[in-house]
């Protein structure tokens, strides 16, 4: 610090790396020390490295005296997810609200066209249309924001009164006060009034707030512009605007409509009528508020230090129940600090999360400070509602990110709090997306039709052409997805769902899937060679290629284990009548195909291994269903087989590597923890032995048969061998093989003899080295034969 010209100061950091943009004198692009010549392919690399990548870049800043970061140490603190159950009235009155959210959807329609600002020739005045839908769609998302937060706070009330009963403090972390909209009420109520107040101020005046105020009345004239466009424009009388009479009478009807259906108090409301003022610390940005007293509800004035003392108060142990939102909640500790009277365990209840994660971390960290007597106790509330999950959804992304460049590893940001498959915004979200989209149009999602979809959530998928080349994004589906009833979210949801399981499953079976920072696990991890291919000129920093051996632990499945499966009644014993092989047969969770079909799946248990099969496919396999006997004896045949430990080399890249990110294979950007039995942690990600040949390609020996079985088992190596010969592993039965390719029909009895198998599959012979002990031997005989002509890299199969 004492050396540095610029200092960038950020109290939170980055969020994505897109917010690094302002460091540009970090050098992180355009200079000698990295490889990037612009921000935007900076910004291009770690974005396709995902997470991982971040944690790189976090690591290698600090590595290089560029960067610092401290973030909140979570130690000791436990949480627990509060699920509310919603009652059947709530579901009622959910589905009522969606239900007149319908109706205002195709009033607005209809009194766009009755204002003359839609017709028959179809948009007459972009700007109007556009503001009404984005008023309506803003109100929508508003309102049932909240709406889902007031019907969830019973269970939060509940659960504080056990807490309170049991000695401890609450804290209750909200984003939303209503204020803006208490203070439009108020001002309508004569002030002599304030004493008795007898209007509802609750999530549901949002709307009707929206429909006095924003519903599209004013009426439109027709008229042709310089270029002949039929377009309208507002009509004035006298300086006032007109109002279409048939959009003001739908306008009314829908306020009438509404007006009939049950409020819900909003969450703060709910909160400090329950417990009282006396028991309730408010810090929030509101400058009044409608308290009760009695049976009257009243409004309050709030002195402008009012947070200072209901904060003192709470911390003198005078108030038991925090509630704090963003504005009320900046700067300020409500921990059980040593020096505090009130001492008493902290439940700090994340009542609504908001959209910024970083926000929402602040907010949790208000609990949880340095000098305390005992960290807290979490719990953010969820309802089971589907849709709820829009609202996670982006605070789990943010979460991803922020952990990953804070602190240089994800699991910082979040806590486990939220889990990387509730981030729905991911890739594999806008895929499985698509694809629902897909199957909406053919008519195969179950309980949903196209038309049915389009006209509750009024977004449009086909135009002349078909398909829409423009369809709707993920977050404007789970936007939509909030007003519609809980039966056809459910619908929706669960069938958005499978696709998003598919695609997520067949990214981890591919290793494609991003988990950011593994720890790899072992018996025993050995560095049996290092050598440095990169030195940093300016601090000496090292790029090191590490060789170690690694000693796994073979824990196979016992023959009791196997039999003891049997008490699930579907449960089959099978045996391989071609390769004497023993399984057993499971039932397994179904998945919804591309084309909207769904296959029936099982799962396989094999001693050391076990795999999910379509159902369809083992009918026309080689597995035979047995008895016991057979079983067992296959059964115990394999573990005889089976070695103590299995030992493998990995080649591992460690030290700096944000300098030489070009130079690494890119077929998988995963990085990895391990450390070694002399205790040497490492860092780093793991290449393919074809990368090592090619990177020591001077001095490099050649591939020993356990070596370059190890390579193929991997899956990121090719091996080109004499005559054209190609090794290379293959998926088939959903089962990995290495495959012999480009044998001529004058070898195949040679391969046999050397112990390879073949196989007819879609008429033709395919031939494999077997993946068991007996492999190692096997390709060590096809090498001698045919040696290796090149070693090249590949994308995992």
């Amino acid at each position: 610090m004492p050396n540095a010209r610029v200092v960038y100061v950020s109290a939170t950091g980055a969020t994505t790396v897109h917010n690094l943009a302002y460091a540009q004198r970090l050098g992180l692009w355009g200079g000698a020390d990295f490889p990037f010549a612009t921000r935007a392919e900076f910004v291009e690399a770690i974005e396709e490295g995902g997470v991982a990548a971040m944690e790189v870049l976090a690591r290698d800043l600090k590595a290089l005296g560029l960067y610092t970061a401290r973030s909140l140490s979570y130690e000791g603190v436990e949480y627990e997810l509060v699920e509310h159950q919603l009652t059947p009235e709530q579901v009622r009155i959910y589905d009522a609200y969606a239900g007149a959210f319908s109706v205002i959807h195709n009033n607005l329609d209809a009194a766009m066209r009755a204002a003359n600002i839609t017709g028959t020739t179809g948009t007459l005045n972009v700007q109007a249309r556009s503001a009404a839908r984005s008023a309506f769609e803003s109100a929508k998302q508003r309102f049932f924001g909240h709406l889902l937060t007031s019907m969830k706070t019973p269970s939060l009330i509940r659960s504080i009164d056990r807490d309170l009963d049991a000695g401890h403090a609450a804290v209750i972390q909200i984003v939303s006060t209503g204020e803006a909209l208490m203070e439009r009420r108020l001002a309508e109520i004569p002030t002599e009034e304030w004493g008795d107040v007898q209007v509802d101020i609750t999530p549901r005046e949002y709307v009707l707030d929206y429909l006095a105020h924003s519903f599209p009345v004013q009426l439109h004239e027709p008229f042709t512009d310089s270029e002949g466009n039929l377009c309208s424009r507002p009509v004035y009388r006298d300086g006032q605007p007109v109002e279409s009479r048939e959009a003001v009478a739908r306008r009314g009807r829908l306020i009438e409509k509404l007006a009939s259906l049950p409020p819900v108090p909003g969450a703060l409301d709910q909160i400090v009528q329950q417990f009282g003022t006396d028991i309730v610390a408010e810090v929030t940005g509101r400058s009044r508020r409608i308290i009760r007293k009695g049976d009257r509800l009243v409004v309050e004035n709030r002195a402008g230090s009012a947070n200072l003392a209901e904060t003192s108060a709470f911390m003198d142990d005078l108030k038991r129940i925090l509630v704090f939102s963003d504005a009320g909640g900046t700067g300020r500790s409500y921990h059980a600090e040593l020096s505090a009277r009130n001492r008493r365990l902290r439940v700090h209840y994340l009542l609504e999360p908001g959209w910024k994660a970083d926000a929402a971390i602040q907010g949790l960290g208000r609990t949880n400070r340095t000098n305390q007597a005992q960290p807290p106790l979490f719990r953010p509330i969820a309802t089971d509602m589907k849709a709820e999950k829009r609202f996670l959804s982006t605070i789990a992304r943010r979460l991803d990110t922020l952990g990953a460049i804070t602190r240089g590893q994800r699991q910082t940001g979040g806590q486990g709090l939220f889990r990387p498959e509730d981030n729905l915004e991911s890739q594999f979200g806008r895929d499985a997306l698509r694809q629902l989209y897909t199957l909406l149009v053919r008519g195969k999602v179950d309980g949903c039709s196209l038309e049915r979809f389009e006209d509750a959530t009024g977004l449009k998928l086909m135009d002349a052409n078909g398909l829409r080349d423009g369809l709707p994004p993920i977050t404007t589906f789970l936007n939509r997805l909030l007003a519609l009833t809980i039966d056809l979210q459910n619908v929706l949801f669960t069938a958005f769902e499978q696709l998003l399981t598919a695609r997520i499953e067949g990214a981890v079976a591919s290793g494609t899937y991003d988990v950011g920072l593994e720890t790899l696990r072992a018996e025993s991890f050995v560095v049996a060679d290092r050598r440095t291919i990169y030195d940093h000129p300016g601090t000496g920093a090292e790029t090191r290629l590490l060789t170690v051996a690694q000693r796994q632990r073979n824990h196979p499945v016992s023959l009791d284990d196997a039999l003891a499966r049997l008490s699930d009644r579907q449960a089959v014993l099978l045996v391989n009548e071609r390769s004497g092989r023993a399984a057993v047969q499971v039932p397994a969770a179904s998945v919804m195909l591309d084309d909207g079909e769904i296959e029936r799946r099982v799962r396989l248990i094999r001693p050391m291994e076990q795999h999910r099969v379509a159902l369809s496919i083992m009918a026309e396999s080689h597995w035979d269903e047995a008895d016991r006997e057979r079983f067992a004896s296959a059964w115990l045949a394999e573990l005889a087989e089976v070695p103590e430990f299995t030992e493998i080399t990995i080649h591992v890249v460690a030290g700096l590597l944000l300098p030489i990110w070009k130079r690494l294979p890119n077929e998988s950007t995963r990085v990895y923890r391990l450390q070694t039995d002399a205790g040497e942690r490492i860092i780093g990600r793991k290449v393919s032995a074809a990368w090592v040949e090619s990177v020591l390609a001077t001095d490099a020996p050649a591939l020993t048969p356990g070596a370059a079985f190890a390579a193929l088992m991997e899956g990121r190596t090719v091996l080109d061998l004499a005559e054209g010969l190609q090794l290379r592993r293959v998926r088939v039965m959903s089962a990995y093989r290495i495959e012999l390719s480009g044998f001529k029909d004058t070898m195949r009895d040679r391969l046999r003899a050397y112990g390879l198998f073949g196989e007819i599959i879609s008429w033709k012979l395919r031939m494999f080295v077997p993946t068991d002990a007996s492999g190692v031997e096997i390709l060590s005989n096809v090498l001698d034969s045919y040696p290796v002509a090149r070693i090249s890299d590949r994308e995992a199969a």
